[in-house]
């Protein structure tokens, strides 16, 4: 049973012990030695009244709670925007800060370590094929000023931001370019895109690297992609060997047309030497025939004869005035001999 319940005669529970505390006296105490403070008596009309001691406390209390709000600590990956009175101050560094108590100066702590956002999206390529992209962004803040106070949702916008530049770069791009390259082509340009985004925005962000996991068309169409795709890489493979027995059988064909001009042009250039050598002789000739025409009839007839039979196994003898025709054995013996043993020692 309670001790102020009916029946139990309002008995007080702190009644009758002796070490029980005296709130009244502990009060009356305080609001005494308050009163000493601002030089009022002890008790009766004298003492501090209850609102200066009321008052006095709630300043000692707003005095501690300005020393121990009056500072504050900012770790390594954070920086500390600082508002005064709601409205932007000064930037605090990582360490130990010195502040306005509250609610002059208020302190919001911003992360600037790096940070990553992931999506998956299907868009349309140059040439109108679907297909189906996982990215990555790995963006910083830079300015905490402006990732506060830009935008209400600073990573809503980072992320919407990154699809549309996402989409604008893909929507540019063939298929087979991006399939081909696995986005090495377009990283670059998709990252540059989407930083002029963000800084036409001013949020504050800075983006550190862009990656594209994986460029597949959709499941629904895929079998037929890859059919395509194994139809390209055979054509590709076709052309390559084309071009690699062009690359063999040019050249030869060239070299061999080369030494056919080469063999014509000292032919050409033999035989007018040879002509130009005969019309000469022919000039000499008559010019000597002119002069003296029994000796060069004789001449003619006798270096005609010698080119004629000098080659010739048969020999005419005109001696005594008769053309005697003999064989010489002797010397056609010796001949086929000597071509007898050349033909040995070539087969040796």
């Amino acid at each position: 049973m309670a001790w102020n319940e009916p029946g139990n005669g309002n008995r007080d529970p702190w009644k009758g012990k002796k070490d029980s505390p005296d709130v009244e006296a502990f009060l009356r105490k305080l609001r005494d030695s308050l009163g000493g403070i601002f030089g009022g008596g002890k008790g009766g009309a004298s003492a501090t009244p209850p609102v200066g001691g009321i008052l006095l406390g709630i300043f000692a209390l707003a005095l501690v709670w300005a020393v121990f709000d009056s500072w504050i600590s900012i770790d390594a990956q954070r920086v500390g925007v600082v508002l005064r009175f709601g409205k932007f101050d000064r930037i605090m560094q990582n360490g130990l800060n010195l502040k306005w108590p509250a609610p002059i100066e208020q302190v919001v702590k911003v992360e600037t370590t790096s940070r990553q956002t992931a999506d998956e999206v299907r868009m349309l390529t140059r040439d109108e094929n679907i297909v189906q992209i996982n990215f990555t962004v790995q963006y910083q803040v830079v300015d905490a000023q402006k990732y506060l106070f830009a935008a209400t949702a600073v990573d809503d916008t980072l992320k919407q931001a990154a699809e549309s530049a996402v989409r604008q770069v893909i929507g540019s791009s063939d298929m087979d370019q991006i399939l081909s390259s696995h986005g090495a082509d377009i990283v670059g340009e998709t990252k540059k895109v989407l930083q002029g985004t963000l800084d036409a925005y001013a949020v504050g962000l800075n983006v550190n690297e862009i990656n594209f996991q994986n460029f597949a068309p959709p499941h629904e169409v895929k079998e037929a992609f890859d059919d395509v795709n194994n139809a390209s890489n055979n054509q590709k493979q076709a052309i390559n060997d084309a071009q690699a027995y062009a690359a063999k059988v040019v050249p030869l064909a060239r070299g061999d047309a080369s030494a056919i001009l080469a063999e014509a042009e000292g032919y050409k250039a033999a035989q007018i030497a040879k002509a130009t050598g005969d019309a000469q002789r022919f000039s000499l000739i008559e010019s000597q025939y002119r002069t003296a025409p029994e000796v060069t009839r004789k001449r003619l007839y006798l270096d005609t004869m010698q080119q004629v039979l000098g080659h010739s196994q048969k020999v005419v003898d005109s001696g005594n005035g008769k053309n005697i025709l003999y064989l010489p054995l002797d010397k056609m013996k010796a001949d086929a001999a000597a071509a007898a043993a050349a033909t040995t020692g070539a087969a040796q």
